[in-house]
């Protein structure tokens, strides 16, 4: 939440078969590196687990043996996923030297659901769907933390603009860990009007701000739309006007702000208290 601002508006062995030998052809290997990439044991082995089409799954021998993959491994060879068992060293060259833990996958691009999809799901899903809105958030660590938590806590889905604002890349999916195959995210190019079609579908919209009600005060009930603002900036002046409540953290410390995802954690938490 960083800086809130203005304040309410009205074990099978694995068939030897099942993995290729590293390719050393040049042209595939650079066309690898365009591709997406998943990487650390958590995001893949979710991929897996959820049927995700990987392109090219890389691995060291260490995870080839890991009895969470071996029976994994043969079912994505089988699904036409090229399958390379590599050393750490063209791990750290795919990943720029990130924290792969063995394994690294490349994948399509991405795919967003579409807004009113998103909603529709949501309100299938439950009587009180939460969907988070990210008004302009720019760190992937942020955004991959926001969406593992609102994962983890049962939410329904994530909406975030096209502009000025991070996508789901490489190293969102990895800090999601694994959370990006059971949860979705809209890209929409007005987040305004985005809110306005919660809004039209029965969603109350609260707005993280420093001068809202406090957190605690706020009964959450029905279908719920919580807007985090950036980093740096908070929630932009049309988006604050755009929400029905503004809300904020009660804090006692120094410290005027919190990070984006813990303060979305800490909301995240409090409807999820009040709506069990």
């Amino acid at each position: 939440m960083s800086n809130f601002k203005p304040k309410k508006k009205n074990q099978p062995s694995k068939p030897k078969s099942s993995v290729s030998p590293p390719s050393e052809n040049l042209n595939t290997f650079e066309n690898e590196l365009s591709s997406d990439l998943i990487y650390g044991s958590y995001p893949v082995l979710a991929a897996l687990e959820n049927g995700q089409q990987l392109n090219r799954l890389y691995l060291n021998s260490r995870m080839l043996h890991d009895s969470r993959f071996e029976s994994l491994i043969p079912q994505a060879k089988a699904n036409g996923t090229v399958v390379d068992v590599v050393d750490n060293k063209r791990l750290d060259q795919l990943t720029n030297r990130a924290n792969h833990q063995g394994i690294v996958a490349t994948v399509a691009p991405y795919e967003y659901v579409d807004l009113l999809e998103l909603i529709d799901k949501a309100k299938s899903e439950t009587d009180n769907p939460v969907i988070i809105i990210a008004d302009g958030i720019n760190d992937p660590h942020n955004l991959g933390a926001i969406i593992r938590t609102a994962e983890a806590f049962s939410m329904q889905g994530l909406i975030i603009p096209q502009r000025r604002a991070v996508g789901v890349t490489s190293t969102v999916m990895k800090v999601a860990a694994g959370a990006l195959a059971y949860f979705s995210v809209a890209r929409v190019v007005n987040l305004n009007n985005a809110i306005a079609s919660l809004q039209e579908a029965g969603f109350w919209i609260y707005g993280t701000m420093m001068e809202g009600n406090s957190l605690h005060n706020i009964k959450f009930e029905g279908a719920i739309g919580l807007v985090i603002g950036s980093e740096e900036k908070g929630l932009s002046p049309s988006t604050a006007k755009a929400c029905d409540f503004l809300v904020s953290i009660p804090m006692t410390g120094k410290t005027p702000s919190l990070n984006a995802s813990v303060a979305s954690a800490i909301c995240l938490y409090e409807i999820r208290r009040q709506l069990i």
